[in-house]
């Protein structure tokens, strides 16, 4: 069954029939990425008590978030070349099929191990955001095209705002393994629309899989994620993190030259290279880093006690529902980036949505002292977000060609990611300068390392604003 699923068909450049997509398929392809990104931030609030849910020491049960990372971000490119050689439809139901698997196995669990394969599952899942928004680009017609991609792009912060205040309400109210089977059965209903709704793209070149890019970009990915995402608990200059960045340096050049001698590679690296693919890129990296940058600080900040002088005292329940807004101006914004981009190109667009996080992150110091003002920040670093993942895929399909609309789409998801590894590892650094104790946990012991981890952010935001400027005009 699955040999006859991943069997490459003939070539075809022929788009599917307007007739076989109703109108109500681009919500039905956001469903599958708002499933994958709410099963990204659905264990997010369970963090603290994972090692005692699962019996599990520590550092050892950071591997149900480390794992997911890991996978995702193999998987996501792998997934996108699939897509584009054997079908992205076909590729998009496997993986959602992945992520309820994934969902199942975690439901199920009650071992560290058990819990680590799930979270694998799911993060193998991850690639049907940018597979979603390649089949929309082939199968709707062109002035459609752009108001449907900035909605789906906006899912991912959506998916996220509506994860963490249903799994914080699940978290203290239910048995967490309540997370997963909800997650499970969105997922089945999400797999089943798209079977029953989304045509296959006609738009499929076949070709041979490269297995051995393949296997190099495992490699070399996971251990320079595992660099930036356990330097902090290993220690930097540690045996194994000079290892595995050995291991980067090696690698690497050797993949590059594989890829670049492949007619057909994993990953295009000669497109990959053009500017305007390689600057959005790059912009991807710095606004993964700054949108995660709120998803660090924000939560912290409203659930310190307010006995550290410092602390908004919320419930984890009221912290999600206090980072919802973000989600959902996301939503309202997308039409708003369809419209810029339309009018202006989506290069302002996305100089305008990295200008916007630059401001929200700039101002924030000054918004650091009531509930109200720290939804402020949220949700306006969220319309930065909503704009700037709306052209990200835009500038991509633009300069690619469109045999490889889905393997670029799980490149640049992949820049994001590596964006938010990195966030994750400097955000940690700088509010760890200066804990203190306070009962039962560790906060940061002062408003600084909050204005610190704001100015990082900003200065992320702004370089990728500025990187902009390298994008040439004619993609407007």
């Amino acid at each position: 069954m699955v040999n006859e699923m991943l069997r490459p068909s003939a070539r075809s450049d022929a788009r599917p029939e307007a007739a076989a997509t109703p109108r109500f398929i681009v919500p039905v392809l956001a469903s599958g990425g708002l499933v994958a990104a709410v099963m990204q931030t659905i264990v997010v609030p369970l963090i603290p008590s994972l090692p005692n849910l699962l019996d599990a020491a520590p550092t050892d049960a950071t591997w149900v978030i480390t794992a997911t990372l890991l996978a995702g971000s193999v998987a996501t490119p792998v997934a996108g070349r699939l897509g584009d050689m054997f079908g992205k439809r076909r590729m998009m139901l496997i993986s959602l099929g992945l992520l309820v698997v994934g969902a199942v196995f975690s439901a199920l669990s009650s071992s560290l191990a058990l819990m680590v394969v799930g979270r694998v599952l799911q993060g193998a899942g991850s690639g049907a955001i940018p597979l979603g928004i390649s089949l929309m680009k082939d199968i709707l017609p062109a002035e459609k095209q752009g108001s449907a991609i900035a909605f789906m792009s906006s899912t991912m912060g959506t998916g996220a705002a509506i994860g963490l205040p249903a799994s914080a309400l699940v978290a203290e109210h239910l048995d967490w393994h309540v997370l997963f089977w909800g997650a499970a059965a969105i997922g089945l209903l999400a797999l089943i629309a798209v079977a029953v709704t989304v045509p296959e793209s006609g738009l499929r070149p076949g070709g041979r899989f490269d297995v051995f890019g393949m296997l190099g970009l495992a490699v070399w990915l996971t251990a320079l994620l595992l660099v930036i995402s356990k330097g902090n608990a290993w220690g930097w200059t540690s045996a194994p993190i000079l290892g595995l960045a050995g291991v980067v340096a090696v690698v690497v050049p050797v993949w590059v030259l594989y890829e670049l001698r492949r007619s057909g590679p994993l990953v295009d690296l000669r497109t990959t290279m053009r500017r305007p693919v390689l600057v959005t890129n790059l912009a991807s990296v710095m606004i993964g880093f700054s949108m995660y940058a709120s998803v660090m600080i924000l939560p912290q900040l409203l659930q310190a006690p307010t006995s550290t002088g410092f602390g908004l005292g919320q419930s984890m329940l009221a912290a999600g529902l206090c980072m919802a807004p973000s989600g959902l101006v996301m939503l309202v914004a997308s039409p708003l980036s369809a419209r810029l981009s339309a009018a202006r190109g989506a290069r302002t667009t996305l100089m305008v949505g990295a200008g916007v996080l630059a401001a929200a992150f700039g101002t924030a110091s000054f918004l650091m002292h009531a509930t109200w003002q720290v939804v402020l920040v949220g949700t306006v670093t969220g319309l930065g977000v909503a704009l700037a993942y709306a052209a990200m895929p835009t500038l991509i399909m633009q300069n690619v060609p469109l045999g490889e609309t889905a393997a670029a789409n799980g490149l640049n998801t992949l820049m994001r990611s590596l964006g938010t590894s990195l966030s994750s590892a400097v955000m940690a650094v700088l509010l760890a300068d200066a804990f203190l104790t306070d009962g039962g946990g560790a906060l940061p012991s002062g408003l600084g390392a909050f204005r610190l981890a704001y100015v990082v952010a900003a200065v992320a935001a702004a370089t990728g604003a500025l990187l902009c400027l390298l994008l040439p005009r004619r993609t407007d």
